[in-house]
């Protein structure tokens, strides 16, 4: 999807935005120089009011400046059928009239942030996704459901899973296990029973997502049941590369990217060696923004 807009003499003006479960990363750039960088609140519908939505565009817009704009690439998940992309298009273009605004799946922003126009992209953030996208154009996807449907290994799982160990464990009358010890902590309850008030009383996606780090630290410590947790992400993430990767005949690259999978090393060297065990060699872990992923799409010269 390269613009029709680059031109040698006139450099490119984009703005780039990645639209995320709890976030919205946006992006002005000159050609490809980056001239501001600002994150609002997520402008995804999915999870917030149209209202709220707006208002994270118009704090994003406004945090850009008022510069003018040749093209705006928007990521987002839950872009799955034409309404979803004609809706966000419609929250967009109020903020840059009479400018072309391109809307793809978030799930494409990591792939072109991975420098590459074919192969898969996982998505390990609040929320999952797998995306591909082979030479021919054809394209194949498993999960971006949202979390009440799916969203499996990211960090709203990984939050809810710890809660569900914590409560089993306390049910079976079990000694405290590091996980517990480490959701405890985190959450500021006394005891696994307070988690079930505050599961259903604090219920953001944002909040559960945050507790995903103590399944890693209780790994660091040697849990065995948060071990078991990260496995199960494993097994599903290496099952549901392979289901797109075959659809597609491909095998890879796989380009990998979010919040829990960029931060967390134990997840990223569990993965790739599961991945290239599947025939998966061509891994690429996202070293920058997935926005950034948008000048790629623009095509912009890679060195920014």
């Amino acid at each position: 999807m390269e613009s029709t807009h680059s031109s040698k003499s006139v450099p490119l003006r984009l703005i780039a935005l990645d639209i995320g479960g709890t976030k919205t990363h946006a992006v002005r750039y000159l050609g490809n120089q980056i001239v501001a960088e600002v994150r609002t609140g997520t402008a995804n519908v999915q999870n917030v009011s149209i209202d709220e939505a707006q208002q994270a565009l118009r704090d994003a817009f406004a945090g850009l400046g008022e510069q003018p704009v040749d093209l705006v690439i928007a990521g987002a998940g839950g872009i799955d059928t034409d309404a979803d992309n004609l809706a966000l298009r419609n929250l967009i273009e109020p903020f840059v009239p009479k400018v072309e605004v391109q809307v793809v799946h978030d799930t494409r922003l990591i792939l072109a942030a991975g420098q590459t126009h074919v192969g898969v992209a996982v998505i390990l953030g609040t929320g999952s996704a797998i995306w591909g996208l082979n030479s021919s154009g054809k394209t194949a996807r498993y999960g971006g459901w949202g979390y009440l449907l799916g969203d499996e290994a990211a960090g709203y799982w990984f939050g809810r899973e710890a809660v569900r160990h914590a409560l089993d464990e306390f049910n079976r009358g079990r000694r405290e296990s590091a996980l517990t010890s480490l959701l405890l902590e985190h959450t500021e309850c006394a005891n696994p029973e307070e988690l079930i008030a505050l599961f259903h009383k604090q219920s953001s996606r944002e909040y559960w997502a945050r507790c995903a780090p103590v399944i890693f630290e209780a790994i660091a410590s040697g849990d065995a049941a948060a071990e078991e947790i990260l496995q199960r992400a494993i097994s599903f993430v290496v099952s549901k590369v392979g289901v797109v990767a075959g659809q597609l005949g491909i095998s890879g690259p796989v380009v990998l990217g979010g919040g829990v999978i960029e931060h967390q090393h134990i997840y990223q060297e569990r993965l790739r060696a599961a991945l290239a065990a599947d025939g998966f060699e061509d891994l690429r872990f996202l070293v920058r923004s997935p926005v950034h992923g948008a000048a790629f799409l623009a095509g912009l010269a890679d060195d920014l």
